[in-house]
């Protein structure tokens, strides 16, 4: 069965019965039919501090490493072992949706449900802030059309589609992308949300004075436009277990985290409270920790590396033909990739748990070399298979968590919050991509003296980068050193409160690829959605 059969094949539970298992008043709920809503997070207060559990990943690859499904199986495997969890997750894309990559909702066995509503329109959280940011472009331009009292010489703020388009590149970055996406994500409360809103530079005047999206007076508009999408959505697993549904920003080229308000709120409903962050621990994990937990004061109790046998070999070379054979040698070769992810979470987080997420296809041998390299760099080693069990195939991941999550735990940042904008980079380049040398274009010096100008040094930064490697070029597999890493431009997301940092060839617009999966979804004479996996 494809992932949309098993989801549509499963019987979900009411959604006011769901919000009951984490004894949420039903009268807080605000119900999108029968198996969605959002949650009036304004009137919860107090309640339970949940442990903080996040799953991230070795570099991904064309097979999906599963971090979506290793964080439901582990969501399901807690409950199934009589602990209070809920995750707090992601909402997928439309671009990927119908692009590359797909739905992003789990898979098998280990899925979120209803999984077509989640990965198309669901509650309407990306329309709003799509609708958000593109009306600041549109009072900007209706601004200068009217005299342009405040002298803006060039608009910087762009507009956004959540949908690859190739052709609007340079334009348009897509909605995961956009700065009210992180903004969205990382607003404590709606007088942060205000306050950040506000202080979004849209542009600058002829001597270079940033004009601000509080000067067009527009900022009581863009509130209203998202007051109702700040509230988390609430859906569930196969297993009718809870989950928060809030925010989607991108992990190569946003900050890839759902939103601080579901984190929170999931910590104050739950004892256990599982979180992703997209791509790799290299890009989404880096920060998690450095933005995230920065800016929401946030504390992880345990990190979960997922690993699949079926990456090891990608990383070894091995081709897309032969890469469910048995090749024990290649997942010997594969390993650095995993080596270099393992002793970057270590700089951050002491409580680190490798996962294997399996396939049918791993085998004894293959998953041996992973545990006696684990073993031999002092790393717990676990097994999921929640794709073809559900919770009981997570059941050994879930006890290693709880175990886990009663360490002690020494966790830090990477760096200061007043060293300036170039070391931050340079730290993250050296320390987490490992790269020898960093090399700046003009246009990001000249950003670097702007920065400085502006007082907005102790701001941390948001990388843009290739998701397939380490580096800045997504051709560099395993564990690359002593390469350049080339910093192409930098721009100032001063409302969303950090710096963004773009290297390489990284393009805020995807396009499609040449056999897109819009071509594969359709809908039947009996109005099912059909093709999406």
């Amino acid at each position: 069965m494809t992932d949309i059969e098993i989801a549509k094949s499963c019987v979900k539970e009411d959604i006011r019965d769901i919000s009951k298992k984490i004894h949420l008043d039903e009268n807080l709920l605000i119900p999108y039919g029968k198996y969605m809503a959002k949650i009036n997070f304004n009137d919860i207060m107090g309640g339970k501090d949940g442990k903080l559990i996040l799953v991230t990943s070795i570099n991904p690859t064309p097979y999906g490493e599963g971090k979506t499904t290793v964080s439901l199986g582990l969501l399901d495997g807690l409950r199934f072992i009589k602990k209070d969890a809920i995750a707090v997750l992601r909402e997928p894309s439309l671009g990927p949706v119908f692009g590359f990559k797909g739905g992003a909702t789990g898979g098998g066995l280990s899925q979120m449900v209803p999984m077509e509503e989640i990965n198309l329109h669901f509650t309407g959280d990306m329309h709003a802030i799509t609708s958000c940011n593109n009306l600041i472009v549109a009072a900007a331009e209706n601004h200068i059309y009217f005299g342009n009292e405040l002298g803006i010489d060039r608009i910087t703020f762009k507009r956004c589609l959540d949908v690859n388009d190739r052709a609007l590149r340079g334009d348009f970055n897509i909605t995961a992308a956009s700065e009210i996406m992180s903004i969205f994500c990382l607003a404590k409360d709606m007088n942060d949300l205000r306050d950040r809103l506000s202080n979004i530079i849209i542009g600058y005047t002829k001597d270079d004075k940033p004009i601000y999206t509080k000067d067009l007076k527009i900022v009581g508009s863009l509130m209203v436009l998202l007051r109702d999408a700040m509230n988390p959505n609430l859906v569930q697993s196969l297993e009718n277990n809870p989950v928060i549904v809030h925010g989607g920003p991108f992990a190569n080229i946003a900050h890839g985290c759902n939103s601080v308000i579901a984190t929170k709120l999931g910590k104050n409903l739950c004892d256990y409270v599982i979180t992703e962050a997209g791509f790799g621990s290299d890009l989404g994990a880096e920060k998690f920790f450095d933005i995230k937990c920065r800016t929401a004061g946030l504390k992880p109790d345990c990190v979960v590396l997922v690993a699949t046998i079926k990456a090891l070999k990608y990383n070894a070379g091995v081709p897309k033909e032969d890469i469910d054979k048995e090749n024990v040698d290649a997942v010997r070769r594969g390993l650095p990739n995993l080596n270099v992810h393992i002793s970057n979470m270590k700089k951050f987080n002491s409580n680190l748990i490798v996962c294997l997420n399996k396939y049918e296809t791993d085998t004894h041998e293959e998953i041996a070399v992973v545990k006696k390299c684990c073993e031999y760099l002092g790393v717990p080693f676990t097994l999921s298979e929640a794709y073809t069990m559900g919770g009981i195939g997570a059941g050994q991941l879930a006890k290693a968590v709880v175990d886990m999550c009663e360490k002690e735990n020494e966790f830090k940042l990477l760096y200061d919050d007043f060293i300036p904008t170039k070391d931050k980079i340079d730290t993250i380049c050296k320390e987490i991509y490992h790269a020898k040398d960093v090399v700046y274009s003009e246009k990001a010096l000249e950003m670097l003296k702007v920065i400085d100008e502006l007082e907005l040094s102790h701001l941390p930064v948001c990388i843009s980068k290739t998701q397939y490697s380490i580096s800045d070029d997504p051709k560099k597999l395993g564990y690359p050193m002593d390469y350049t890493i080339n910093v192409r431009d930098i721009e100032i997301y001063s409302g969303a409160g950090f710096i963004a940092v773009i290297l390489g060839k990284t393009i805020r617009m995807p396009g499609l690829p040449k056999v897109p999966n819009y071509e594969k979804i359709d809908l039947t004479e009996t109005n099912e959605i059909v093709g999406l996996f």
